[in-house]
């Protein structure tokens, strides 16, 4: 069986691959696990770079609902408290946060990808966050932050799908690159990371940073804890 995600450590840029491809790297919580310890090594290493993208079709189908029959509303919680603690872990990252998206991405991977801080993407990307359909509230307020507080709204509401020129339009990305270009992007964005010293540039992003870890918490825990989660999920499963 694959690893759940490929790890490269390159000096001070680690790259994170999710290796679900079967799957369209579809977050289950081998893999939600394998990142946040992934994440927390690169730390401890001393990285100053962080890149994420996805092996195969797309970057991440978002949630994986595979198993959705077998699992109960207790269940469906922790994995999402899990989601939203690597998405903590990113967000609030001392380092330089890269992601790269292609093809069809939905939910929880378009919530990791609007974690970081540069998010570039191919021409073929899409974007959709249907997690309001079944009254689940994750990355929602991150995602107002990055495209504007009454575009989320419109955006959420009607669970409408980006391409790639609109999400790049309403700053979602911060540029089109396709796979070809990535190596040339990454180097350029580690050189930036580099040109201020590892605490200047830490003490940098803490200053700027909008996270409310306790809030966004917070946020889902209520949403996720009303009775129902399971049957909600399934029934829009039902409806694709």
């Amino acid at each position: 069986m694959n690893a759940p995600i490929d790890i490269v450590r390159d000096a001070d840029c680690w790259t994170f691959s999710l290796n679900r491809a079967d799957k369209m790297n579809a977050l289950n919580p081998e893999m939600v696990e394998a990142l946040i310890a992934g994440v927390d090594e690169a730390h401890q290493s001393g990285a100053r770079t962080l890149v994420f993208a996805g092996n195969g079709r797309n970057f991440s189908a978002g949630f994986d609902q595979g198993n959705l029959a077998h699992e109960s509303d207790a269940d469906l919680l922790l994995r999402l408290v899990r989601i939203e603690t690597l998405l903590q872990r990113v967000a609030a990252s001392p380092c330089m946060t890269v992601a790269f998206a292609h093809g069809r991405n939905f939910g929880a991977g378009v919530d990791l990808f609007v974690a970081c801080r540069k998010r570039f993407c191919a021409a073929d990307a899409t974007f959709r966050m249907p997690g309001l359909r079944f009254g689940l509230v994750l990355g929602t307020r991150r995602f107002g932050e990055c495209v504007g507080r009454s575009n989320a709204r419109d955006i959420l509401e009607q669970t409408r799908t980006l391409d790639a020129n609109e999400a790049l339009e309403l700053g979602l990305v911060s540029g089109l690159v396709e796979a070809d270009g990535m190596r040339g992007m990454i180097g350029d964005l580690r050189r930036v990371a580099t040109q201020l010293d590892r605490d200047t540039q830490r003490h940098l992003y803490e200053v700027l940073t909008l996270e409310d870890g306790a809030r966004d918490l917070a946020d889902l825990v209520l949403s996720a804890s009303r009775p129902g989660l399971k049957a909600r999920m399934l029934a829009f499963m039902n409806q694709r």
